[in-house]
């Protein structure tokens, strides 16, 4: 049984809080149902349904912690966990940097709960992946792709009499579509709450139009171009630069926030004035949990207003340390844009690239996030304002935080996965200056 309802799950992690002998105990009880089809050479490969419960009992004596988990949930199975988890913190050694458990919070509930992906049927995966493969077989082109939904629950309880219980959905799917020779090829990816906003057949056009327009590519310089980012592409980059929005790595100079000297940039002009970033848990475009890992409730606040730096992520311990106010974690991260599609920008630009998204991003300088990677699945010239060849793929080297500082023009903002975070994403296609490629790519 992977979902329990509120009552059956804080029941049990009462249960098990009560059961404890340690100064401090919290109880958290997860589950979730993954359904998945996947699909490749223009057939389905493999499906299937994953179902997993789990209860997780942290304690604690003084600053010595211990954690042990469990998936059985009668009473002696229960008590095994707690007492486990005892044991090994008797014989952890202190953490000095480890912070009390909460007492009772307020959380106010996020529409992360989707009924139409909670309902998710076998059939409706097989639905989707023949939606995806007969347009292509059709048009002799060949697909592969995977489709990922889930239901999931989360509970929790601690000695202090803080609690809280949650329901969520979400639903991703991509699909890469190619020539039959292996010359061209097309991507598309939609990470969705709510089934509902989905749709295979619209989806799938978008992959094939670009397979078949990318073949017979052509090389071009490197060097700095204009560039069209994707919202996928564009992720790829500010995800990793948000890994280092963390106060305590800046305040120790281990990040581009850093101030020399000593602190952070907090408040500082670091980006253009376009750049807006903000988090906020209730978005119904992005809605996330409004907790932490920590359990700390999280807030919507400004992360990034007209280029300055607002906020950085507070840990508890580093919070105190510092005379701040810990805040929960971001869950999401929202962009403001424009109005105008990514066509819209393709029309308008004299001269560029257009890059569907970008793979195999690694970090060549944390100080400067400078990161290097390649574009694929569909590069293309753009010459007033028309797209008039494909192109070969290109290494590019480019710090997300200059790209930041080089935006022409931002359009309308989407829901995207980050590739290098759990962030849930609303990221704007961007129109940037002087993006720097430094090489070419013959991979498709």
């Amino acid at each position: 049984m992977a979902l329990f309802t509120e009552e059956q799950a804080r029941a049990i992690c009462a249960k098990a809080v009560k059961m404890s002998k340690a100064d401090e105990c919290t109880a958290q009880l997860t589950g979730s149902i993954k359904g998945n089809v996947r699909f490749a050479r223009n057939d389905v490969s493999t499906a299937g349904l994953v179902e997993d419960t789990d209860l997780a009992v942290q304690v604690a004596f003084g600053k010595r912690s211990g954690v042990a988990t469990i998936n059985q949930f009668d009473d002696a199975s229960i008590e095994r966990c707690v007492r486990r988890a005892e044991d090994l913190a008797r014989l952890a050694p202190e953490n000095a940097e480890y912070m009390p458990i909460l007492p009772k919070q307020d959380y106010r509930a996020t529409p992360t709960f989707s009924a139409a992906t909670a309902a998710i049927t076998p059939d409706y995966r097989a639905q989707v992946a023949a939606a995806s493969i007969a347009p292509c077989r059709s048009a002799k082109l060949i697909a592969a792709g995977f489709l990922e939904d889930n239901q999931s629950f989360s509970a929790f309880a601690n000695s202090k009499g803080n609690s809280g219980y949650q329901r969520a959905t979400g639903m991703d799917y991509t699909c890469t579509v190619r020539t039959e020779d292996g010359r061209g090829s097309g991507w598309v990816g939609r990470n969705v709450q709510d089934a509902a906003a989905f749709s295979a057949d619209t989806e799938i056009r978008t992959a094939m139009r670009k397979a078949s327009s990318s073949v017979e590519a052509r090389a071009i310089e490197p060097g700095k171009y204009t560039v069209i980012l994707e919202p996928a592409a564009a992720a790829g980059l500010v995800s990793f630069m948000l890994n280092f929005f963390d106060a305590r790595s800046a305040d120790e100079g281990r990040s581009f926030l850093s101030k020399k000297g000593g602190g952070n940039k907090i408040g500082e002009q670091v980006f253009g004035p376009q750049v807006n970033i903000t988090t906020d848990p209730w978005d119904p475009q992005a809605a996330v949990m409004p907790w932490d890992d920590d359990f700390v409730p999280r807030r919507k606040m400004p992360i990034v207003q007209g280029g300055k730096v607002m906020n950085l992520d507070y840990s508890r311990f580093w919070a105190q340390k510092q005379g701040k106010t810990a805040t929960g974690s971001p869950g999401n991260i929202l962009m403001s844009g424009g109005t105008k599609s990514t066509a819209d920008l393709v029309r308008s630009t004299q001269r560029g690239i257009l890059v569907t998204r970008l793979w195999y991003i690694r970090m060549v300088d944390p100080q400067t996030v400078l990161l290097t990677g390649l574009t694929r699945d569909g590069t293309f010239y753009i010459e007033n304002g028309e797209i008039k060849y494909p192109i070969k793929n290109l290494r590019f080297n480019e710090s997300p935080v200059i790209m930041l500082n080089n935006i022409d023009e931002l359009g309308k903002p989407v829901r995207v996965a980050g590739d290098e975070s759990s962030l849930t994403m609303v990221l704007p296609p961007m129109r940037l200056r002087d993006f720097t490629f430094t090489s070419l790519s013959d991979a498709v």
